[in-house]
C-alpha cells in the first residue's frame, strides 16, 4: 500500500508540472510547433509553386548543358556580378543554381539558369519564399527582436522537454493490463474520451522526435548550450566564414598552367565519389589555387551529409577528400545537428515523419487544455453537487 500511495503522489507531482508548464508555455509551443510543421516541405513547396524557376525543359535531340565558365559569363552580363559558386542536380531537369554576390550585398543572391540555353530564369526570391521566411522567424524568434524573442523560444523549448518527461512519467499505466488500453485511441468513445486518448498516445508515439526536435532546436537559442553540445560531442567550433581555404603547395611545374574548366574537375570528383548526387562547387578563378567541390546523394532516403573534395585548380590533384561515412561518431552527429531538427537525416521519409510529428506537438497544447477545462467543469459539477447534497 505504501508503495501505492507513494506511486500516486508521484504522479499527481509530475500530472502538477505537467499541467502549469503546458499552460504557462502553451501558447508559444502552439506557434513555434505549427510554424515548425509548415516550414518542414518549404523547399518542396516553393519549388511546387515556382517550377518554371526551378525547372527546365529537355532540348531535343539530348543536347549537352553548357559549360559552367560560358553560363557564367552570360550570368554576369545579364545581373552586373560573378558567380561564386554552383549548385548542380543530379536532375538533368533541374536547373542550376548560381550564387552571386553584388558589391555592397552583405548577402549574395541565387540565380536560377537554365543549363541548357543560358536564360537567366530568376532568383530565389519570390512570394512562397516570402512566407516562408515568416514562418522561420516566427519559428525561431517570435518576429520579436532576436535579443527577446530567442530567450522566449529557448526556455519555452525547456519547458517543451520537461512536459515531454513529465508526460511519459504519466503515461505509465499504474495497473499493467492498462497498458494496451495507453496506446490506442477508442474511437468508440465519447469526445472527451477521444481527445484525452489523442493527447496520451499520439504525445507517447512522437516523444522521442519531439525530444530530438527541442534538444537540437535550443543551440540556437543560446550560445552556452551549443558550445555544451560541442564540448560534450568533443568537436570545435567551426571556423567563421566557413572551411579555411586549404592551398596546395607551390609547384613550378603548374603555377604556370591554366585553371582548370569545372567540367574537369567535376570529372575528377566523379572519380573519387562514384555515387549520383548533387553536386556544390565553389567556382575556381585566377586567385584561387584550390577548388572546394561538395557531393551529397538525393532521393526518398538519402541523407544530408555531404562529402567533401578540395582540389588543386590548376592540376586537378586532391589536396584533401573528407568522406562523410569515415568520420568518427561524434563528428557525424555534430555535423547532422540541423539536419536532426529538421527531419532530414533519411530525405523525404524522415520528413514525413517530422511533419507528423509536429503536426501532433501543434495539437497537444490544444488537447491538453480541452483535458483541464473538462477537469474544471468536473470538479465543480461535484462541488455543487455537494453543497446540494449538504
Amino acid at each position: 500500500m505504501a508503495s501505492a500511495s507513494t506511486w500516486k503522489r508521484v504522479r499527481k507531482l509530475f500530472n502538477d508540472i505537467h499541467l502549469w508548464m503546458g499552460i504557462g508555455a502553451g501558447l508559444v509551443l502552439f506557434v513555434v510547433c505549427f510554424t515548425g510543421t509548415v516550414y518542414t516541405f518549404h523547399e518542396e513547396i516553393d519549388h511546387a509553386i515556382n517550377s518554371h524557376k526551378y525547372s527546365v525543359d529537355l532540348p531535343e535531340g539530348g543536347a549537352t548543358p553548357l559549360s559552367i565558365e560560358d553560363l557564367s559569363k552570360q550570368l554576369a552580363e545579364s545581373v552586373d556580378g560573378s558567380a561564386s559558386s554552383v549548385v548542380i542536380s543530379e536532375d538533368p531537369k533541374v536547373s542550376y543554381q548560381f550564387s552571386v554576390r553584388k558589391e555592397g550585398e552583405r548577402r549574395g543572391t541565387t540565380y536560377l539558369v537554365n543549363q541548357y540555353t543560358g536564360e537567366v530564369l530568376g532568383d530565389t526570391k519570390s512570394g512562397a519564399s516570402e512566407f516562408f521566411m515568416v514562418m522561420f522567424r516566427l519559428h525561431r524568434w517570435l518576429m520579436l527582436d532576436t535579443k527577446i524573442g530567442r530567450p522566449i523560444v529557448g526556455w519555452s523549448t525547456v519547458i517543451f522537454i520537461l512536459i515531454i518527461l513529465t508526460g511519459l512519467v504519466i503515461w505509465v499505466p499504474q495497473k499493467a493490463k492498462s497498458w494496451r488500453q495507453g496506446l490506442k485511441i477508442k474511437w468508440s468513445g465519447n469526445w472527451k474520451r477521444i481527445n484525452h486518448d489523442l493527447h496520451n498516445s499520439l504525445g507517447l508515439y512522437t516523444a522521442i522526435f519531439l525530444l530530438i526536435m527541442g534538444l537540437t532546436g535550443l543551440q540556437w537559442s543560446f550560445d552556452w548550450y551549443r558550445d555544451g553540445l560541442r564540448s560534450v560531442l568533443g568537436v570545435e567550433a567551426p571556423q567563421r566564414g566557413g572551411r579555411p581555404e586549404e592551398k596546395a603547395p607551390k609547384d613550378s611545374t603548374t603555377s604556370s598552367q591554366p585553371t582548370l574548366s569545372t567540367e574537369k574537375l567535376i570529372s575528377i570528383a566523379n572519380t573519387e565519389l562514384t555515387y549520383k548526387g548533387t553536386y556544390r562547387i565553389d567556382l575556381p578563378n585566377e586567385d584561387k589555387e584550390s577548388v572546394s567541390i561538395r557531393k551529397y546523394s538525393s532521393g526518398f532516403f538519402a541523407g544530408p551529409a555531404s562529402d567533401n573534395l578540395t582540389l588543386d585548380s590548376r592540376s586537378g590533384r586532391i589536396i584533401s577528400k573528407e568522406i562523410f561515412s569515415d568520420n568518427p561518431f561524434n563528428e557525424k552527429v555534430a555535423r547532422s545537428i540541423k539536419a536532426l531538427h529538421v527531419g532530414d537525416v533519411f530525405g523525404t521519409f524522415s520528413k514525413i515523419i517530422y511533419f507528423v510529428s509536429c503536426l501532433i506537438a501543434t495539437s497537444l497544447p490544444v488537447t491538453g487544455t480541452i483535458i483541464w477545462v473538462n477537469k474544471l467543469k468536473k470538479k465543480a459539477k461535484r462541488k455543487k453537487k455537494s453543497i446540494a447534497v449538504a
